[in-house]
């Protein structure tokens, strides 16, 4: 508990920084390391504005400061809506820089084809990545929103989703696929590589009729299902280049089908490393309890968590699940997560220790790694989405009741510091970031299929 205290006293006064993807980093830690001038003294006196868009937000928002975008130098929030429209937002004042609206828009909009992909920056600050219900990805200029090249992922949008958000790793573009809901066949779940310079499809890993590299033909695959669809997506090893990915509903059978499953792959999506499924695969199959309804969670020193639909959290010991052979069972541990698991947790590594926050619909908890065990630090019954710990506190969505509100707490102990109040616009998969003084938060649920929402921005000035 001291080793926390300690991280977050260092928490001072915030530089200039960027977020520039899903959970901040390519490990999606969703645990910046540099200060975000928010504090325990000054968060309940943040000022919110509501910016009404032309589209809901289902995912996160992305930031870069001091961005040159129409010939002047802005801080910038980029979103993109269910949609797929992309839109760059002043940070300062919520105005509308720019908006990319995607070819064949209004063959679609409105239906049941959406994307909840978050967009991704390249290291460059002159571009950006987003995802359209038509599967394709986008690169977008940031001084104007024109898109330098679209690439599809898939050959069958209107069975295949880009649900997770987009991630970025020297030079490459990575993105995954599932279904929809209700789970229409013919679909599969499949990691794919894209050259950011230029948007050549380099690799396409298929999760099913993973014997087939390249893009498929859904129908021309013998099985469906084994989504890639969890909040974080594709996780990356910053050391190594390393993609994990965890898989839903489908067929296992530990050779060229990988439903269920989580899975280790090489940086370029062409060989897998590693691989994990429980030993009530198939039960989980049959009672639609995903396992991949969330991302791997990289805790370090070779640990992962998994969690899944059936309300577990599962810590591996990635050492043991190496190897093409696969392996089936041999958890080092299961941990109770109270509620169906649809978030990605926020992993906070210190010199002293490991913590991990996670929010559910049952409630948000934290857990402590110690001795190669998670052991349970607080818990409360508030929901919540995908948890950021950032500047020494802890940021929760809290969707629920009376439209719901932002959430702080000490990370430490639990404790309630803040509660910002957000719109009526409810929530679904929406989680913040906290960055440069200020929170961005889009509110609206994408099964609505709606064509507005709303983009809350809370400031210290």
């Amino acid at each position: 508990m001291a080793g926390l205290v300690m991280a977050c006293a260092v928490y001072r006064t915030a530089p200039a920084q960027d977020w520039t993807r899903f959970g901040w980093d390519a490990g999606r830690s969703s645990a910046p390391t540099t200060p975000t001038g928010i504090t325990a003294a000054n968060v309940a006196s943040l000022r919110r504005q509501q910016v009404a868009i032309d589209g809901t937000v289902d995912a996160s928002a992305i930031y870069l400061h001091g961005a040159r975008v129409q010939g002047r130098t802005v801080d910038v929030f980029f979103v993109t809506t269910t949609y797929g429209k992309t839109l760059a937002i002043d940070a300062a004042d919520g105005a509308i820089l720019w908006k990319y609206t995607p070819p064949g828009y209004d063959t679609w909009v409105g239906s049941y084809r959406i994307t909840t992909a978050t967009p991704v920056a390249d290291p460059d600050r002159a571009f950006v990545y987003a995802a359209s219900p038509d599967g394709q990805i986008h690169k977008l200029a940031v001084a104007d929103g024109r898109a330098a090249w679209s690439t599809a992922i898939t050959d069958l949008p209107r069975r295949e989703k880009i649900a997770s958000p987009l991630n970025y790793f020297r030079g490459r573009v990575i993105a995954t696929t599932g279904g929809y809901i209700g789970d229409a066949s013919p679909y599969q779940g499949h990691v794919a590589i894209l050259d950011a310079a230029n948007g050549k499809l380099l690799h396409v890993w298929n999760s099913l009729c993973s014997d087939r590299p390249g893009i498929l033909d859904p129908a021309s695959c013998s099985e469906s299902g084994s989504a890639i669809w969890g909040r974080a997506g594709a996780v990356i090893d910053s050391t190594t280049g390393n993609i994990f990915v965890a898989t839903g509903n489908g067929l296992w059978d530990g050779r060229a089908h990988w439903g269920d499953a989580v899975l280790e792959l090489d940086a370029d999506a062409t060989r897998l490393l590693g691989n994990y499924t429980p030993t009530n695969t198939d039960a989980l199959d049959a009672r639609d309890a995903d396992l991949g309804s969330t991302s791997p969670v990289l805790l370090g020193g070779g640990l992962i968590a998994q969690g899944g639909k059936d309300g577990s959290i599962r810590l591996l010991d990635w050492g043991l699940m190496r190897g093409t052979e696969p392996h089936r069972g041999g958890e080092r541990q299961v941990v109770p997560s109270g509620a169906a698991r649809f978030t990605a947790p926020a992993v906070l590594r210190t010199r002293a220790a490991t913590w991990l926050f996670a929010a559910d619909n049952g409630g948000t908890a934290a857990w402590t790694l110690r001795d190669g065990e998670l052991r349970p630090l607080w818990q409360n019954g508030h929901a919540g989405t995908s948890p950021v710990v950032a500047g020494g506190l802890l940021f929760v969505y809290d969707p629920e009741g009376g439209g719901g509100g932002l959430r702080v707490y000490d990370p430490a102990t639990g404790r309630e510091v803040a509660k910002l109040e957000c719109g009526d616009g409810g929530g679904h998969w929406n989680s913040p970031i906290v960055v440069d003084g200020r929170i961005a938060l889009p509110e609206g649920n994408s099964n609505d299929h709606s064509t507005s929402g709303i983009l809350d921005i809370w400031r210290l000035r």
